[in-house]
């Protein structure tokens, strides 16, 4: 270990090597909280911001149906995807949502679906499969 008179440089080269040992501070440098907006939750409930659509990559085109979500327990904006035919005529702004990660590896997209990694569950306590299967009326809020 360098302690000498003139260590002063290795000394804050280790410092600054060590410091990737330490959990916060690669979270912090890596902006890990980015990555997972859910912070390692299954499933989170957000706010419905906007309605829009979302271009596919190529070789694909077409317009994916999604909302954008404002999570209610970090306030982090992710952009959601809504699953089935006519969904999205459902869904309206301020409404409550639960979404849930699409499938993808290491939490990505999945197929065409550009940048797109969470898909809409329910829609105000309401499962969005069973809205769309009319079994069920989404509640007014």
């Amino acid at each position: 270990m360098a302690r000498g008179e003139f260590a002063g440089r290795k000394l804050r080269k280790d410092r600054k090597r060590f410091k990737w040992s330490k959990d916060r501070f690669v979270r912090r440098l890596l902006k890990l909280w980015k990555k997972d907006p859910l912070e390692g939750a299954p499933q989170a409930r957000g706010i419905v911001i906007e309605k829009r659509t979302v271009e596919q990559k190529q070789p694909h085109s077409g317009l994916i149906k999604a909302v954008r979500v404002q999570l209610i327990k970090n306030n982090v904006q992710v952009t959601a995807f809504v699953p089935g035919t006519g969904a999205i005529d459902h869904i309206n702004e301020h409404d409550e949502v639960i979404i849930e990660g699409v499938g993808g590896s290491q939490g990505g997209p999945v197929g065409s679906q550009w940048g797109i990694k969470y898909k809409v569950v329910k829609v105000n306590g309401v499962a969005l499969s069973e809205i769309l299967k009319g079994k069920k009326q989404k509640p007014a809020r």
